[in-house]
């Protein structure tokens, strides 16, 4: 009887044990959070009529002073706390079609008018979007338990970083686990490819497989991001961001000097440059105080934009749409944000108005370039003897004059600004901009250049030329019969020059008149061509001994040509533009006059920065910032892991994926800017010391069901490599990769006829030596005909800036591996390697090439396939001794029995080279 009761006390007692855990686990339904239950469904339903372009019956649900305003019908359509009587909630469930929402649409859900309906009655509070918040400090969830992790105790796999914990966590809510570390072998060729974009030795491979040091893989890690190949690798990646190319795009698509840049690029990240410093260096370098010729080569990140030479086009028109392209770059390189949207009219999922556009185009409105054809201002790079002159000269101007003077004269001796190019004329008499470019007026004929700021100036540079001897321009203030202020003689020319003539100082702006006068020269011929103009006070010091040398070797110095890269150069305070709102987006309808300011959906603008490109690129990387660290770590996760935490990786607006790991998310932000000080070396290496990293990716079956793309990383990351990396890897492991640096771009093998260059004549000069061979982010690239093998393998025209590549799979990259040029060479260099290490044994011939190319001993299944495919060749090429001679580019002689067996060991070669295996990051 006592075991009786006792047995009904412990049922009653379960029971209510059991109710309570229940009670306890459900709770009280939490508050709907409006930026992932309700937007979502606002953003599909409610905002193409209703927000954005359209707000139809005056209601908009786009910004929350809309949602909440007083619509057509005179009362707001939404009242928070009260969803019974608001017209918002009633329409979504009207019976009438012309009433119900959304209109000649399938109705919503019952669970999405629950989530509304329910938002409503809580007070229909707008929040904000996860992404435009600040990243929360985060707890790393070591010792968070659940009922799950009650039995997940035993086998857990050790925990080289906190980012496991992040992941483990997310396992236990979708009842994954961690896979096994890969093996060393593949493990290091992973990490290999991954930081420095090579593939590591069989040697290095062997080395490390036998350290037993509990650091050896850390060991390994440090060495490949101290390796000068990092910087290539990671400037790669870079490069696709910043739309670098070595052509200016558009129909001519001519050559454009710019490969300073890249090797900027590539020296910072081997410097490990912080990415804030980064960021300020290549959108404000030359607003720095006493900027360094490296800060302004930086500055050729906004200078990658395209500009169009063809002639009629309108210089203005496309420096518009550079600046508009350098706009929508810059938030999306930095904020993963789809600003370009904006160009019109407000955004229609996120909370950014048409105006904001605009004030952020006022930032970069205010460069020098003009979309000219010499691409100025570029940075000029003097010899070593020249630069000796420019230094005299330098110091020429320091005894005579202010530090202001030696600084406007290093300016115009190394990026001959400010300027004026001749397509700011207007009021052009018996003449014309020849080609839109060059002024070009008639004998007796004139132009105006309107409101010049003199200020005191007494010097006029003129770069112009003339075939034609006993031209003069006359300089008149104001009028064309106002006072003259210049009268210039104009020397046929060998080619372009720029000569320097005395100017009748005046102090403010002036409209002059340039008149140009030769009556020797046909009617129909221009006097001369003048390309740009430049009024300056003359050198200081006058009256010294030693001042016509100085003025004389200042002039040399302007006329010297030298290699250059263009850069940016802010206007100076008498040229700064106004700009516009355009209405519609259309730069020829301008609206109202903006100032620079930023979005107001982000944090304000730092108090004490300036209002100009220097202060905006402070804005971006302040750590009140929410999106800068939140879209580098996530993209450099994407690099690693195949795909972001966030996707897509150009947009963490509301249409966005949520994240699969927030509190990972902000927890690397967070350490990204303040532990590890925007190091991107230090993000690096957690990343790849990481148990998520080093987990094998072979496919099993609980993970592959449970997960099959792998969003929640519990197996390791296996994906197709770049094209670069797919084309160095080759030539690696040929040992036929070059590990020259920096310098011009090489034109490695492409088949004849795939360049179509107009006007210009320039051709496709496959380059000579080791220049063949150099890896792939040094080959030239034109943006109208890129390098056939990259597009193939989806590289980026560089065209518009590319945070992410697509990953196809086409019949095309199997025909480039088996028969590009280059890959046919690497495969020959590989057999002729194979043939020696074999010594007459196609069995270790073959094994040494398999090691060579995947670094890991060959199975036994696979040698016999290639042991196979050996002999059916070699008895092929016997029997066809001039197809062996024809793939080895040899001529059928005496040598065929030997010709047959390397061509043979060149068809295993190739094989090896295109194994899905060596394709891929597994």
């Amino acid at each position: 009887m006592w075991n009786s009761r006792r047995k009904k006390w412990y049922i009653v007692i379960g029971i209510a044990i059991a109710v309570l855990v229940v009670a306890l686990l459900q709770g009280k339904e939490d508050p709907i959070d409006f930026s992932s239950e309700v937007k979502p469904i606002i953003n599909k339903h409610c905002i193409s009529c209703h927000g954005g372009v359209k707000k139809n019956s005056g209601f908009s649900l786009l910004f929350e002073e809309e949602a909440f305003a007083i619509a057509e019908s005179g009362s707001a359509a939404i009242i928070p706390g009260d969803a019974e009587h608001s017209e918002f909630i009633r329409r979504l469930t009207a019976d009438d079609p012309e009433e119900r929402m959304p209109y000649n649409a399938p109705p919503l859900s019952k669970k999405e008018i629950k989530v509304l309906t329910r938002w409503v009655e809580e007070g229909a509070k707008w929040g904000e979007h996860w992404a435009y918040s600040l990243p929360k400090k985060v707890a790393v969830p070591r010792f968070r338990f659940g009922l799950a992790s009650l039995f997940s105790f035993a086998g857990s796999p050790s925990m080289y970083s906190e980012i496991d914990y992040f992941i483990q966590e997310k396992h236990r809510e979708q009842g994954l686990s961690f896979s096994g570390t890969a093996d060393r072998a593949t493990l290091l060729r992973r990490v290999s490819l991954d930081l420095t974009g090579l593939p590591p030795s069989p040697e290095q491979v062997a080395a490390f497989v036998n350290d037993d040091r509990k650091d050896a893989y850390e060991r390994r890690v440090d060495s490949l991001l101290a390796s000068p190949r990092f910087g290539e690798r990671w400037a790669s990646w870079w490069l696709d961001i910043a739309r670098y190319a070595d052509t200016k795009g558009y129909e001519k698509d001519a050559s454009r000097q710019i490969w300073a840049y890249r090797d900027w690029v590539i020296k910072a990240f081997n410097s490990d440059k912080p990415f804030n410093t980064f960021t300020v260096e290549q959108l404000a370098g030359d607003l720095l105080p006493n900027a360094t010729k490296d800060q302004l080569i930086a500055t050729a990140f906004h200078r990658n934009t395209m500009v169009n030479d063809e002639g009629g086009t309108d210089d203005e028109e496309f420096r518009v749409a550079a600046t508009i392209d350098r706009v929508n770059t810059t938030y999306q390189a930095w904020l993963s944000t789809t600003f370009e949207c904006v160009q019109c009219h407000s955004h229609t999922y996120d909370p950014i108005k048409f105006e904001e556009y605009y004030k952020s185009l006022a930032f970069f409105n205010n460069t020098r370039d003009e979309d000219t054809p010499g691409d100025y201002p570029t940075l000029r790079f003097y010899n070593r003897e020249d630069s000796l002159q420019v230094a005299e000269v330098k110091q020429w101007v320091a005894q005579h004059a202010s530090a202001e003077a030696v600084a406007s004269m290093d300016l115009f001796l190394h990026a001959l600004e400010p300027k004026i190019h001749a397509h700011a004329c207007d009021q052009l008499i018996n003449g014309a901009l020849v080609d839109t470019k060059w002024l070009g007026i008639r004998n007796g004929g004139s132009a105006r250049l309107p409101a010049i700021a003199l200020n005191g100036k007494d010097r006029c540079y003129l770069n112009y030329a003339t075939g034609s001897a006993g031209g003069v321009m006359e300089i008149r203030a104001d009028s064309p019969d106002g006072p003259v202020l210049a009268n210039i003689a104009l020397p046929a020319t060998n080619g372009t020059e720029t000569i320097a003539v005395p100017i009748v100082p005046l102090d403010g702006q002036h409209d002059l008149f340039l008149q140009f006068r030769n009556s020797s020269i046909p009617a129909d011929r221009p006097v001369c061509l003048v390309e740009w103009m430049a009024f300056r006070k003359s050198l200081p010091g006058n009256g010294e001994p030693d001042y016509p040398k100085m003025q004389q070797t200042f002039l040399e110095l302007i006329n010297t040509h030298t290699p250059s890269v263009p850069i940016l150069v802010e206007n100076p305070q008498d040229m700064r533009r106004e700009t516009h709102v355009f209405e519609r987006g259309n730069w020829l309808v301008k609206g109202e006059v903006v100032e620079p300011a930023v979005p107001q959906f982000l944090q304000d603008f730092p108090k004490d920065a300036p209002q100009n490109r220097l202060g905006f690129a402070q804005w971006l990387v302040s750590e009140d910032n929410p999106l800068t660290a939140r879209t580098l770590v996530n993209r450099l996760w994407a690099q690693l892991f195949g795909r972001g935490i966030v996707e897509p990786l150009g947009d963490m607006g509301s249409q966005s994926d949520p994240p699969t790991h927030p509190e990972l998310l902000d927890w690397l932000a967070l350490q990204f800017m303040h532990e590890m000080d925007w190091s991107v070396k230090r993000l690096l290496r957690e990343l790849v010391l990481s148990t998520t990293y080093r987990q094998s990716s072979a496919l099993e079956g609980k993970s592959a069901e449970k997960d099959p793309n792998n969003i929640y990383y519990a197996r390791g990351p296996r994906f197709r490599l770049s094209a670069e990396q797919i084309r160095d890897q080759a030539l690696a492991v040929s040992n036929l990769l070059s590990t020259k640096m920096y310098g011009p771009s090489v034109m490695p093998y492409q088949p004849d006829g795939v360049w179509m260059t107009v006007y210009s004549g320039e051709r496709w000069a496959t380059s000579e030596g080791e220049d063949q061979h150099r890896r792939g982010l040094y080959t030239f690239i034109k943006r109208t005909s890129p390098y056939p093998s990259y597009v193939t393998f989806d590289a980026s025209s560089r065209e518009v800036c590319l945070v992410d590549r697509i990953r196809t799979n086409t019949p095309l990259q199997a025909l480039t591996t088996l028969n590009d040029p280059v890959y046919q060479e690497a495969a020959l260099h590989l057999a002729k390697r194979m043939e020696t290490q074999g010594k007459g044994k196609p069995t270790d011939a073959i094994r040494a090439g398999y090691l060579s190319v995947m670094q890991r001993p060959l199975a036994p299944d696979k040698l016999t396939a290639l042991e196979r495919l050996f002999r059916e060749t070699l008895a092929h090429y016997r029997q066809q001794p001039t197809e062996a001679a024809k793939l080895l580019g040899t001529s059928a002689s005496g040598t065929a029995q030997k010709d047959a067996t390397t061509a043979a060991y060149t068809v295993v070669a190739s094989t090896l080279l295109n194994l899905d295996e060596f394709l891929t990051k597994s």
